[in-house]
């Protein structure tokens, strides 16, 4: 008698649980940013390198061959492997002695998170079909608002109570625990299923994958905007606790339980709430997958501005509960979005390609960028320079616009193309 379930939503709660752990062991660096900066005597463009390039780099680069092999081999055993790597290396940075040796096992934590994402989106639009498939994505990556609420409520009150290195170390166990029970109790789907397609059997290279992607203009236009979304979005999260901290003067462990509800919280109900929305309005247009990320974010911007000047904490957390609630649906529908946008045999593949230019570029560069404009303010601005810093950083959301309108304009021929391409 096998463990192992073939059930669809048993396969996709054990991938969100993953996917949970791996917010959680990335976003545990976030919340304990400012005890780390005091101890070592770091700058904030030397926390947004921890936050940003120096995991990212590993993280965007080795997606590319952890899904060529996804494409090609098991991918349950994958994503185990990947989790038992990020999640030792997260336990090991309680270690760090100091910022080089820190630094190396925030690279540790980039390579094993490579083999997350590529290989578990494709197995969940193998098992669920085109009607259902933001939802189920939006429900996949509720692991970020979950990784974000657990990361932030237990890594504040772990570190102000223990220290910011206990915060690591509890953080990163429960992954080695969790890619056991990914290996009994999970079963390999068949990939295209959903869809009942006969797939031939010869695997796309990279280099075919590159051309069609390329070829397919929403895919630019769904890439170029969800890199200019991410680089703000990953910039904002590395900066609110900073923000919080410095100008409203928040403790630590007030500020995890108060992020971990408004950024994780809202932020998963927000991805299934309007993840099944933006599926049931993309039956009657398949325009919806870009304009919701476009008409969310337009709601959103005026928020934003208001919480970064709001007179005092109460006002800043009221004012947030709207871009708290929008703020990760860009990463669910855009993954929806791109697996339609492949054919089935292309989509791990794709998934790397998008999963590095928006990390690379987004979480890569968005939390340096913000340290170092931060950085350039600090002599006039003094502790308001985070301030200032966030609010340039919105620019980028402005350039996401135009990329997300030229990209709702191709993509009903987009998914044509895909789908008659029978790879």
């Amino acid at each position: 008698m096998t463990l192992r379930s073939k059930n669809k939503w048993y396969l996709l709660f054990i991938l969100t649980m993953v996917y949970t752990l791996n917010h959680v062991d990335r976003q545990v660096m976030v919340i304990l940013s400012e005890p780390i900066k005091q101890e070592f005597g770091l700058s904030d463009t030397q926390l947004g390198l921890l936050t940003g390039i120096v995991f990212a780099a590993f993280y965007a680069v080795l997606g590319i061959p952890f899904a060529a092999w996804a494409d090609r081999g098991n991918r349950r055993n994958i994503i185990a492997l990947a989790l038992t790597i990020w999640s030792g290396m997260t336990a090991l940075s309680a270690f760090a002695g100091n910022y080089g040796q820190l630094a190396l096992a925030r690279m540790g934590v980039g390579i094993g998170e490579a083999g997350g994402t590529p290989p578990a989106t494709a197995m969940i639009a193998d098992v669920f079909p085109p009607k259902r498939r933001a939802l189920a994505l939006g429900i996949y990556t509720t692991g970020i608002s979950l990784g974000i609420l657990f990361g932030f409520i237990l890594g504040g009150a772990i570190a102000a109570k223990y220290g910011w290195r206990m915060g690591f170390f509890v953080a990163g166990v429960p992954g080695l625990f969790l890619a056991l029970v990914l290996l009994l109790t999970v079963s390999e789907p068949r990939r295209g299923q959903s869809e009942e397609r006969v797939l031939d059997e010869n695997v796309p290279s990279l280099k075919d994958t590159l051309r069609f992607f390329l070829s397919q203009r929403a895919m630019i236009g769904l890439l170029l905007g969800g890199v200019f979304v991410c680089i703000s979005a990953n910039a904002f999260l590395v900066g609110i606790p900073l923000y919080l901290i410095r100008v409203h003067e928040v403790p630590i462990g007030e500020l995890g339980i108060a992020l971990g509800l408004l950024m994780g919280g809202l932020g998963g109900i927000g991805a299934i709430g309007i993840g099944a929305l933006c599926d049931k309005l993309s039956e009657k247009d398949l325009r919806w997958r870009p304009w919701t990320i476009l008409l969310t974010g337009l709601i959103a911007g005026p928020f934003i501005v208001w919480f970064l000047y709001a007179p005092d904490k109460q006002t800043a957390y009221w004012v947030y509960t709207v871009p708290g609630l929008f703020g990760l649906l860009y990463a669910s529908i855009s993954y929806t979005a791109m697996q339609e946008l492949v054919p089935v045999r292309m989509r791990a593949m794709a998934s790397a390609v998008m999963l590095l230019c928006m990390t690379l570029i987004g979480i890569g560069l968005g939390p340096v960028i913000l340290g170092m404009i931060s950085d350039y303010y600090a002599s006039t601005l003094g502790t308001h320079s985070i301030q200032r810093a966030l609010t340039i950083i919105m620019i980028f959301n402005v350039l996401s616009i135009v990329f997300y309108i030229d990209s709702a304009r191709h993509y009903r021929a987009g998914v044509a193309r895909a789908e008659k391409s029978g790879i």
